[in-house]
């Protein structure tokens, strides 16, 4: 039996392919297959789009389906079935490289992959690979600095509910809501009550053909893409 490969959760960013670390760009193109994660709906992987250009025409590419669904039970199944796929890679001597928006230890579904994978493969060599995170490349577009000096930054999930929000956002000077779409007539609604329409910036598909920027929560759209995010800053610049 050859020696199992390694496995290398990997950050792509959150669209654009230049914002790939030269590590992520090097790995992409040194690895036997890349694993893609999808929807059990679609074959489509967004972070396979970003990665493309970086990966070799030979390179194994296979997708995973994960089921977009809040049922713990479905849930496990998907990441035991796909850990097993991934097993079975890496037990043919293959590196691979499990591709993820942004960063992998962030919201990210390497992060429950990983553990379902270290019960069929107790052993297994694995890297983390930091990626940009979508609020670091928001903040870069606004031009607005996500903490400073003494600030505290509050990172939120946008379908968390809305009384945590109210409860969470007056302790910190800074607030991100990430994937700000399902929930987004609400929260815009929060933040207004809260008198900080004026001072959230919101931001859509970043990096694609098609990305929204906008300096405050004026003209936001009321269904948004589930790449859509929020920065809230209460302090002064």
């Amino acid at each position: 039996m050859p020696q199992p490969g390694t496995l290398y959760g990997l950050g792509v960013g959150p669209g654009d392919p230049e914002l790939l670390t030269i590590k992520a760009a090097r790995i992409l193109g040194e690895c036997d297959a890349v694993l893609a994660a999808a929807s059990t709906k679609n074959k489509h992987s967004i972070a396979l789009d970003i990665a493309r250009a970086h990966i070799r025409p030979e390179t194994e590419i296979i997708r995973l389906g994960f089921p977009m669904t809040r049922d713990k039970s479905v849930q496990r199944d998907a990441w035991r079935q796909n850990a097993r796929i991934t097993a079975d890679i890496l037990e043919q001597g293959k590196n691979a490289a499990f591709i993820t928006l942004g960063d992998p230890s962030l919201y990210s579904t390497f992060s429950y992959l990983l553990p379902a994978l270290r019960t069929v493969l107790p052993d297994v060599e694995t890297e983390i690979v930091p990626g940009v995170t979508s609020f670091q490349e928001a903040a870069a577009k606004t031009k607005r600095p996500l903490a400073q000096a003494l600030e505290s930054l509050l990172v939120f999930p946008g379908a968390a509910d809305d009384q945590t929000l109210r409860r969470l956002i007056p302790q910190t000077e800074n607030t991100v809501i990430l994937k700000a779409y399902k929930n987004f007539p609400e929260i815009r609604q929060t933040l207004t009550d809260m008198g900080l329409a004026d001072r959230t910036a919101f931001a859509s598909r970043l990096g694609h053909p098609d990305e929204i920027v906008l300096p405050t929560l004026e003209n936001t759209p009321d269904k948004p893409n589930y790449l859509s995010l929020c920065l809230v800053k209460k302090g002064e610049e």
